[in-house]
C-alpha cells in the first residue's frame, strides 16, 4: 500500500464513528460502507493530510486515487475526489480514460456528479477534441452513468456552454425512464438557464421532456 494511503487510513481510522456510519450508509441506499466521518470533519482531516504530506505539490498520482477507490468505505473515494479537484490544472487529455474508469467503478451520483463537471469538464475545456472523440459516445452509451456524465460535463461552463451540444445530448436521452438521467437533464437545463434563460425556455417548450426534467429545468424561469 502506498505510504500516503497508509497515513490517510490511520488518520481516518482514528476518527471512525460507527454510530454515524449507519445513517450515512442508509442515505446512500446501502450501496457503500462508511467510516462515519461527516463531511465537515472529513474536510478538516483532508486539509491536515494534504498540508502534512505535501502531496498536492507532487505530480498527479493516479495510483493514490486507485488505492482510495479500491477501499470499502466511501470517505476514501470522497478524499480521492478532493484530490482530483485540487489537481484540476494538472489534468491532461490522457487522463480522460482514467476519469471514465472512475465514473464506471463504484458508480453512484455522489462520485459521478463530482467527476463530470469538474475533471471531465476541465479536460474537455482544455482539449475540446475529446468531445467528438469520446464524450459524444458517452451520451449514447449503454451505461447510464456515462450518459449522465455527458449531460453534466458542461455544468460549470456558463457562457462557454456549447448550447447545441447540450441540447443534442438531452434530445438523445429525453425519452429515458431512468430517474438519474431525467434529473441530470433538468439540472443541466436549470444551470444553463442562469446564463441563457430565453434559450432554455424555448427548448423546454419545444422538446418533449419528462415532467421531472421540466420541473427541475424550469426552476429559475419566470
Amino acid at each position: 500500500m502506498d505510504a500516503m494511503v497508509v497515513l490517510l487510513t490511520n488518520l481516518f481510522e482514528k476518527n471512525r464513528n460507527e454510530t454515524e456510519a449507519v445513517p450515512m450508509k442508509n442515505y446512500m441506499k446501502v450501496h457503500f460502507s462508511f467510516l462515519g466521518i461527516k463531511s465537515p470533519l472529513r474536510k478538516e482531516l483532508e486539509k491536515q493530510f494534504f498540508k502534512d504530506t505535501g502531496l498536492l505539490k507532487e505530480p498527479f498520482s493516479k495510483e493514490f486515487i486507485v488505492e482510495l477507490w479500491e477501499k470499502d468505505e466511501r470517505e476514501y473515494q470522497y478524499t480521492a475526489l478532493t484530490y482530483i479537484e485540487k489537481s484540476l490544472n494538472k489534468l491532461q487529455k490522457t487522463d480522460l480514460p482514467f476519469m471514465e474508469q472512475l465514473i464506471t467503478t463504484k458508480s453512484w451520483w455522489d462520485t459521478v456528479d463530482a467527476i463530470a463537471p469538474k475533471a471531465v469538464g476541465k479536460i474537455a475545456d482544455k482539449f475540446p477534441e475529446v468531445v467528438p472523440e469520446t464524450i459524444d459516445g458517452w451520451a449514447t452509451h449503454d451505461y447510464m452513468w456515462l450518459k449522465r456524465a455527458a449531460i453534466l460535463f458542461q455544468l460549470k461552463y456558463k457562457q462557454k456552454t456549447d448550447e447545441e451540444l447540450l441540447y443534442q445530448y438531452i434530445r438523445q436521452n429525453a425519452a429515458s425512464k431512468e430517474f438519474f438521467i431525467q434529473k441530470a437533464i433538468g439540472w443541466a437545463l436549470r444551470e444553463y438557464s442562469k446564463t441563457n434563460p430565453a434559450s432554455v425556455k424555448k427548448f423546454i417548450e419545444g422538446q418533449p421532456l419528462a415532467p421531472l426534467s421540466v420541473r427541475e429545468g424550469s426552476k429559475y424561469l419566470s
